[in-house]
């Protein structure tokens, strides 16, 4: 029953998009000043952040869309560092299937929509590596570098790349700038979502699909932890990622009043899990305050 509410909170999010589509623009281009500073100012003022993002190994991202899907207001620290993300980069495996269901190269059926869903939601490696083999790895990069997405690109500092198989076995292609088997950035995560959450992600219907795999996330830590205690009622679309000190989370979230955004950060640090919960309230802060003192 929640899935089926979560879905409906899509549509209707879709259907809040204007029909005209010319003033849209691509999430690079909706960097908002003000948030930039803010968001900058907000993590400097922690010292193990601050160490952490001069050594490239802390990034976060912040979309705003309490102000509308057409009127997203983007920040990022260090957003084009591509660091390793464990099983985050899972959510490039799911857009790869469904590219190949709407081409016809990959069948659709009850079996792999299960895998996808426990790829996601419970983050099963089994699954993951399953659907990975059907779709395959070239296809993933493929996908990736397709312009209508633009998820991996080496001019804005890589993306997502998946170059192996999320088991032991198998071969291993890491991504042309810094030879991840595992990778992200910031800034490309958040326009995955942010792709999603206009319908944009291949077409509406799909993106829909798509939100309904990432809705009721199975493991509650790191952020969702800390949303699911601060906003029990927010729907939350989420994939993280954790291997040894690396550590890594995203979520689209939806709530009332100002509690729209997405937040997305890799870490690597023994204390990544504790990071990432606090990034939450830090972030919270900054929309709530804003939403505070915009103009009625």
């Amino acid at each position: 029953m929640r899935t089926l509410a979560l879905l409906s909170s899509a549509l209707l999010w879709f259907s809040a998009i204007p029909a005209h589509a010319a003033e849209w623009q691509p999430l690079y281009e909706r960097v908002d000043a003000e948030l930039q500073s803010q968001l900058e100012k907000q993590l400097a003022a922690n010292p193990e952040w601050r160490r952490l993002i001069e050594r490239k190994k802390l990034a976060v991202g912040v979309v705003d869309l309490g102000h509308g899907l057409e009127e997203p207001r983007f920040a990022r620290v260090n957003g084009n560092q591509m660091m390793y993300a464990a099983s985050l980069p899972k959510i490039a495996i799911l857009l790869a299937a469904y590219a190949s269901f709407e081409d016809g190269s990959l069948a659709e059926t009850p079996e792999i929509h299960e895998d996808l869903t426990a790829m996601i939601r419970v983050s099963s490696n089994s699954a993951a590596t399953r659907v990975l083999d059907a779709v395959t790895m070239a296809k993933v990069e493929q996908v990736m570098r397709d312009p209508r997405f633009g998820l991996y690109d080496e001019k804005r500092g890589g993306g997502l790349w998946v170059g192996k198989r999320y088991a032991s076995a198998g071969v291993r292609r890491g991504d042309p700038l810094l030879n991840l088997s595992h990778g992200a950035t910031v800034t490309q995560v958040s326009r995955f979502y942010y792709l999603l959450a206009t319908g944009r992600m291949i077409n509406a219907a799909r993106s829909e699909q798509m939100l309904a795999d990432l809705a009721d996330p199975g493991v509650h830590h790191k952020f969702v932890a800390e949303i699911e205690k601060r906003a029990p009622l927010a729907k939350i679309f989420r994939k993280s990622g954790t291997w040894r000190q690396w550590h890594a989370d995203s979520v689209l979230v939806q709530g009332p009043n100002w509690r729209n955004y997405i937040l997305v950060a890799l870490v690597e640090s023994e204390n990544g899990e504790n990071i990432l919960r606090s990034l939450v309230p830090t972030v919270e802060g900054l929309l709530q305050s804003s939403s505070d003192a915009a103009p009625l």
